[in-house]
């Protein structure tokens, strides 16, 4: 109870007085079923990190967890080494910035460069408690009319208020090291990168190159229905790269931006006057 079953750790969806593991992995939502915890993201061994490694650095590879590189090292001539909250643990910089994770090219004994990743899902507003508490209390003998309707929303405005910004900061901070050759990569729910269009367009230039300050997007989305007690599949959408001055322009000044006239006008409304 309370494991879970894509890092082999503890589920970390646990309630505020941390009393019970709630264990949600995704969500249904109008637009579709969401991922809201990104260790879901995590499944077959980290693969969507290892895509990530193949990219940047190329194929055949060894591609390492942290404790398997400690274990390891003197063997492999060259490998890729996966440090994260999972993994040995989480770069932190300066004061309050810390990198989801970061995937380093090790040549004999040498960081020759690295990549940052950031892993993001979405939360959820509201809560699906009443419902948690009715499925896992069902029995075959229950009245399912009975079961209650989640609760839950999810929080829209985290894209913006949170969720951008912080990948235009870290993109900023990567681009400006010398060992950084391939940029950023972002990995996220195809229906939450939906919700950047929303904000940024869906028109941002796209770029072949991949360079020290370039964004490279991969989406995911959850697979057909299974029977219970299978994981659904993983499935990759998307890959979008683009330059990390297009991205953060974007939200700047992008094509939804509200113009002045939009705000004259809030104010007015709220004061009643003309």
């Amino acid at each position: 109870m309370g494991g879970c079953p894509f890092t082999n750790k503890a589920c970390i969806k646990i309630n505020h007085d941390q009393s019970i593991t709630y264990g949600t992995c995704s969500v249904t939502s109008p637009y579709g079923d969401t991922i809201i915890c990104p260790n879901r993201l995590y499944g077959n061994n980290y693969e969507i990190l290892a895509r990530v490694g193949r990219d940047a650095f190329g194929y055949g590879i060894p591609f390492l967890m942290y404790n398997q590189f400690i274990e390891a090292r003197a063997i492999h001539q060259e490998c890729i080494v996966a440090l994260g909250k999972n993994s040995g643990r989480e770069i932190q910089v300066g004061r309050s910035l810390s990198m989801d994770w970061v995937l380093a090219y090790i040549f004999e004994a040498t960081l020759i460069e690295y990549v940052g990743i950031e892993v993001q899902s979405i939360d959820i507003t509201g809560n699906y408690r009443d419902a948690w508490h009715a499925y896992k209390n069902f029995t075959p003998s229950s009245n399912k009319d009975l079961l209650p309707s989640s609760q839950h929303g999810l929080n829209w405005a985290n894209v913006h208020k949170r969720l951008i910004p912080q990948i235009i900061r870290k993109s900023l901070v990567y681009s400006r090291s010398r060992l950084v050759n391939k940029g950023l990569y972002f990995i996220l729910p195809e229906i939450v990168y939906r919700k950047f269009e929303d904000i940024l367009g869906s028109d941002i230039p796209l770029t072949d190159a991949i360079s020290h300050d370039t964004i490279t997007v991969y989406t995911y989305k959850l697979g057909e229905l299974v029977p219970h007690g299978c994981q659904r599949d993983l499935i990759q959408v998307r890959m979008l790269r683009f330059n990390l001055e297009e991205f953060s322009g974007r939200f700047v000044s992008g094509p939804n931006l509200p113009s002045g006239d939009d705000l004259d006008q809030a104010i007015k409304r709220v004061l009643g006057v003309d």
